[in-house]
């Protein structure tokens, strides 16, 4: 039985979701890319472990001389750009999203625009209507700005919008921004996802109803 506390008794205005992990399955090819690119840079996989969940900027700028930082990013992004072999919606990860009315939803995603286009194409569901992109913000996970900047297109608190995410640094940056959040043990572990107010194993775990007073939470 699915475990969600006090998340339970609750009613929210909104939910967001994070993309990678959370609503499609693109380790592998995330995985493909960025090893690819540690090896053109000269880099070390392992330096490589707390990138997921992050824009590809933060992780450049950490690993890579500040005068390669541009060239460094362009070529992630060409990389994961050109490989989008076995990205899939994830279990669960379409009937949430049919559960919501496009105002009541919302993406946040530490990819690129262009990116985030190209792996919803590929994993096959509809774009909804409103998506922050590492384009969008100044600021991107760990940090509460793509929470933050959801919460204002959907135009309610962030403390009502309800997030789902997968990584460490998106569950600290729902955190963040006041929001309450779900870890999915998809591609973290618990222990990872510790600050998280429930943890579950991926959106089909849970069942989402929209109501006139707002949307409840329910396990499966």
């Amino acid at each position: 039985m699915t475990e969600l506390g006090a998340l339970a008794d609750r009613t929210f205005s909104a939910v967001i979701f994070d993309m990678d992990g959370t609503l499609i399955d693109s380790t592998p090819a995330v995985e493909r890319s960025w090893r690819i690119w540690a090896a053109e840079f000269g880099l070390d996989v392992d330096d490589l472990a707390s990138a997921h969940g992050i824009p590809a900027e933060t992780t450049a700028r950490r690993l890579v001389r500040a005068d390669r930082v541009d060239e460094a990013v362009a070529r992630i992004n060409e990389i994961e750009l050109d490989d989008l072999d076995g990205v899939t919606l994830l279990p669960g990860a379409q009937e949430a999203l049919d559960a919501l009315t496009d105002d009541r939803r919302a993406i946040a995603t530490s990819c690129t625009r262009p990116l985030f286009e190209a792996r919803i194409a590929a994993a096959g569901f509809p774009r909804p209507g409103i998506i922050v992109t590492a384009d969008d913000i100044e600021h991107g996970k760990p940090h509460p700005d793509p929470f933050l900047r959801g919460a204002e297109l959907l135009g309610f608190d962030p403390r009502e919008c309800l997030v789902f995410e997968d990584a460490p640094g998106g569950v600290a940056a729902a955190r963040a921004a006041g929001c309450p959040v779900i870890g999915l043990t998809t591609t973290s572990g618990p222990e990872g996802l510790a600050e998280a107010d429930a943890i579950i194993g991926s959106l089909a775990d849970i069942r989402l109803v929209q109501t006139p007073d707002g949307i409840r939470l329910q396990p499966a």
